[in-house]
């Protein structure tokens, strides 16, 4: 099965620059017709969508995160990584990665998340 793997620092201190990574490993990623997106949940609240990165490199960021997170795919690794820049203790969650494919395989695939806690 496709699977997909967050991998982060876990303990990051503010106003520092976070770097997380998904991997997806398991099965073949297409080369078109798809697109990578970082969530992340806060303990107790609701899913926030931080934004995409599709297969032409056409971003969207949600707009209070977009001063801070960049996004990026590195195809030849099978990677998908997001930075955070001066981060705060408001950025502890639990971080996401997910892949949308709607070529010649339509689906959904997510990472089982990665906590990532921002000390003061």
């Amino acid at each position: 099965q496709v699977q997909l793997q967050e991998s982060g620092p876990g303990l990051v201190q503010s106003s520092q620059t976070l770097f997380l990574t998904c991997t997806v490993s398991g099965g073949s990623m297409p080369s078109k017709d798809y697109s990578w997106t970082w969530i992340r949940q806060p303990a107790g609240k609701g899913l926030d969508w931080i934004g995409s990165l599709n297969y032409v490199d056409t971003t969207n960021y949600t707009p209070s995160f977009r001063s801070r997170a960049s996004m990026s795919r590195h195809t030849t690794k099978n990677q998908f990584t997001l930075q955070l820049n001066s981060v705060t203790p408001e950025d502890t969650a639990v971080y996401y990665c997910a892949l949308k494919t709607w070529g010649d395989i339509v689906a959904m695939y997510w990472g089982q998340g990665t906590q990532i806690t921002v000390s003061s």
